[in-house]
C-alpha cells in the first residue's frame, strides 16, 4: 500500500469520526426534546481497490480504501411503539371516565349554602316536625319554604350537570380540531420525508421524529392503526377508517345537534352530502349516522379494544342529550342509551328523586282534601311550569317543577286543620311515611330499594363507588402505560452518560486518525526532502 493510499484511508477515518461526533452531539443536545429518537452511527468499509485477480492458489490482490459513514439510523422498536400507543390511549380513556365521576361527585356534594344534601335533609326534618305538630304556623311556613329551597337547589344541581355536559361538548370539538391538525401535519410530513429520502442518500430522521410524535399524540385521542409502505409514507386509520393515506388527509367533521348543540364526529368522505338552496353542503341525519366515527353502542371491553381514546370517552361520558327519569321506564332502552353515559345516568336518577317527591307530596295533599292535585292547578303545592317548546305531556322533571306562589305568599293555606277544627295528624303522618317508604330503586339495574330520605345519599355513594372502581382501573392502566413507556425509552431514549462515552470513543478515533495522517505526512516530507533533489 502506498503512502498516498494511506493518506486517503486516514482522511476517510477522520471524516467518519467527525460525522460520528456530530451525531453524538445531536443526541445529547436533544436528550430532553419531546418525541426525539436516539440516532446511531452505522459504519462500513469502502470498496477495495483490486490490483490483481484471484487465482486457484492465490487470493486477489486488493488494497483497502478505508471506512465510510453508511447511515444515521433511528433506534426504534415497532412492536413497543404499538404497545405504548395502545396503552396510552386506553389510559386516557379511563382517565376521562375517572375525572368525570370525580367532577360529578363534586357537583352533587356542593359546598356552602348550595348543598343539595343539606336541602333534602332539612326538608325531611321539617316533615318530621310537621308530623309532631301539624297546626304550628311556624312549622307550616318552614314546610313551604324548605320545599322552595329543595326545588331551587335541585334545579341548580341539574343545571350544573347540563353545564358540565356542555363543557365536555366543547372538549369534543377541541380534540377533533386537534386530530384534524395532526392529520394535516402528518400528510405534509409524509411528503417531506419521501422527498428527502428519494435519492437514497439522506435520512429524514428529525422529520420522522416529528411524525412519530404526532402518532403518539393521536393514539391518546382515539384508537388508531398505522403502517408504513415501501416508499416511506405512513398511513393512519381511526376506528378502521382512513384518516391519512400516504399524502392525502381525510378531514373529520362535526355535526351539531340543532336542539342542544352537541357535536357528533363523522366522516364526510363516507357520508353523502347535498347542497341546500343557500349553496351550503349539508348532511342528512341518516348520512351523519352512517358516517359516524365512533360506534358507542359496542360494549366497552379491553379484549375488544373498545376502551381506547380520550375522544371516545368524552362522547360516552357526555351522552347525546340531557336525560330525565322517563327514560328509565324501558330497561333495554336505559341500558343501551342512558347507562353508558355518566352525565345522563346521574341526570335520570336525580330527576327520578325530585319528580317523585313532587308527585307524591301532591298526591297526599290531594287525597286529604287540601288540594285537587292536578298538574297545572293553582291549588297544588308543586306545580309544573309549561316552558316554551315543552309539550303538555312532558311530565314532571327538574327544571319545570316549582312551588305554588300562592303557598309561598300564604303558607297557612296548608293549616292541617279539618273542618271540625281538629288537627289533621293523619295527613302529616302520611307525608312522613312517604319519605320513609323504601320503594324506590336508583335505576332498573339496582335491587336495593331506598326511601326519599336516603335516595340522594345512595346516589352519591353510587357515584363514589363507581369513581373508586374507575380510579383503580385508571391507576392500573397508568402503570401499564408507564411500563410500556419505560421499555420503549430503553431503546429510543437518549442516555447522556452513554452518549458521553461514545463522544470520548469517537474523539479518540478522530485523534488517532489525525495522528496517523500526521505521521504519513511526515514520512512523505522526509522522502521528498531526501530524494527530491
Amino acid at each position: 500500500m502506498s503512502l498516498f493510499s494511506g493518506l486517503y484511508m486516514g482522511t476517510t477515518a477522520l471524516r467518519v469520526a467527525s460525522d460520528a461526533l456530530n451525531t453524538t452531539a445531536h443526541n445529547i443536545s436533544n436528550a430532553d426534546t419531546a418525541g426525539y429518537t436516539r440516532q446511531q452511527v452505522s459504519q462500513s468499509t469502502r470498496h477495495y481497490h483490486k490490483i490483481a485477480d484471484a487465482t486457484a492458489l492465490v487470493a486477489a490482490k486488493q488494497v483497502g480504501m478505508g471506512v465510510q459513514y453508511a447511515e444515521t439510523r433511528q433506534v426504534r422498536d415497532f412492536f413497543l411503539d404499538q404497545v405504548y400507543r395502545r396503552e396510552s390511549g386506553r389510559s386516557a380513556f379511563y382517565e376521562v371516565s375517572y375525572e368525570a365521576l370525580v367532577h360529578v361527585q363534586d357537583l352533587l356534594g356542593e359546598s356552602g349554602d348550595r348543598n343539595f344534601g343539606e336541602a333534602i335533609d332539612d326538608y325531611w326534618e321539617t316533615i318530621q316536625e310537621l308530623a309532631n305538630d301539624p297546626s304550628n304556623a311556624v312549622t307550616q311556613g318552614l314546610f313551604i319554604s324548605k320545599a322552595q329551597t329543595l326545588i331551587e337547589r335541585a334545579t341548580n344541581v341539574y343545571k350544573s350537570l347540563k353545564d358540565y355536559q356542555n363543557n365536555l361538548n366543547s372538549e369534543v370539538k377541541k380534540y377533533v380540531d386537534k386530530l384534524n391538525d395532526y392529520g394535516k401535519k402528518l400528510a405534509e410530513i409524509n411528503k417531506q420525508i419521501v422527498n428527502v429520502e428519494a435519492g437514497g442518500i439522506e435520512r429524514a430522521n428529525d422529520l420522522k421524529d416529528t411524525r412519530n410524535y404526532l402518532l403518539d399524540e393521536m393514539a391518546q385521542l382515539c384508537d388508531i392503526t398505522y403502517s408504513e409502505d415501501v416508499d416511506g409514507y405512513v398511513s393512519v386509520q381511526i376506528e378502521g377508517v382512513d384518516f391519512v393515506k400516504r399524502n392525502v388527509f381525510y378531514e373529520m367533521k362535526l355535526d351539531e345537534d340543532p336542539e342542544n348543540g352537541f357535536y357528533t364526529p363523522f366522516w364526510p368522505h363516507i357520508a353523502e352530502s347535498t347542497v341546500n338552496e343557500k349553496g351550503e353542503v349539508v348532511y342528512s341525519p341518516e348520512e351523519v349516522e352512517r358516517g359516524k366515527v365512533f360506534n358507542l353502542d359496542r360494549e366497552i371491553s379491553t379484549a375488544a379494544n373498545t376502551d381506547v381514546g380520550r375522544l371516545k370517552a368524552l362522547l360516552l361520558v357526555r351522552g347525546d342529550h340531557a336525560a330525565d327519569c322517563s327514560e328509565m321506564e324501558d330497561k333495554d332502552y336505559y341500558n343501551r342509551e342512558i347507562a353508558p353515559s355518566v352525565c345522563m345516568n346521574i341526570q335520570a336518577e336525580f330527576d327520578k328523586l325530585i319528580s317523585n317527591i313532587a308527585m307524591s307530596v301532591n298526591k297526599i295533599l290531594k287525597d286529604t282534601g287540601y288540594t285537587d292535585g292536578t298538574q297545572n292547578t293553582d291549588n297544588a303545592l308543586f306545580v309544573r311550569i309549561n316552558k316554551e317548546g315543552m309539550a303538555d305531556d312532558e311530565g314532571w322533571h327538574v327544571g319545570n317543577i316549582a312551588v305554588n306562589e300562592a303557598f309561598l305568599k300564604q303558607p297557612a293555606l296548608l293549616n292541617f286543620v279539618r273542618d271540625d277544627e281538629t288537627v289533621d295528624h293523619e295527613a302529616a303522618d302520611r307525608l312522613k311515611e312517604v319519605f320513609e317508604a323504601e320503594i324506590y330503586t336508583l335505576n332498573p339495574n339496582t335491587e336495593k330499594r331506598s326511601a326519599f330520605k336516603d335516595f340522594y345519599g345512595d346516589l352519591v355513594v353510587q357515584v363514589s363507588n363507581t369513581g373508586s372502581v374507575n380510579k383503580l382501573l385508571y391507576e392500573y392502566q397508568l402503570d401499564t402505560q408507564e411500563e410500556a413507556s419505560f421499555a420503549r425509552e430503553q431503546i429510543l431514549g437518549v442516555s447522556t452518560d452513554e452518549e458521553l462515552q461514545f463522544m470520548i470513543k469517537f474523539q479518540n478515533a478522530y485523534n488517532v486518525a489525525s495522528r496517523y495522517i500526521t505521521t504519513l505526512n511526515s514520512m512523505l516530507e522526509s522522502m521528498i526532502s531526501q530524494f527530491g533533489a
